[in-house]
């Protein structure tokens, strides 16, 4: 667990398929400030790589990926 970083928004994209979890993190990145994290909880193994991905294309900063089972948890940093 990331105690040192700030999460300014959560969002609960467990049960969601893709492209949904993308769709929702690129909302949900527009609503909080430049150089704030968002945390996304998804169960969709194929965020393991489509989030990464988008956050290449985006320029948004990945800080933390973590998986416990099925749970998968990003921190992302919005950084425009």
């Amino acid at each position: 667990m990331s105690e040192d970083i700030k999460v300014s928004k959560t969002l609960d994209l467990k049960g969601l398929a893709c492209p949904m979890p993308v769709v929702k993190i690129s909302k949900g990145i527009k609503e909080v400030e430049i150089g704030e994290v968002i945390e996304a909880h998804t169960t969709d193994p194929g965020s393991l790589t489509d989030i990464p991905a988008w956050g290449r294309t985006t320029g948004h900063e990945i800080v933390k990926t973590d998986q416990e089972g099925d749970n998968i948890r990003f921190l992302i940093r919005r950084t425009s």
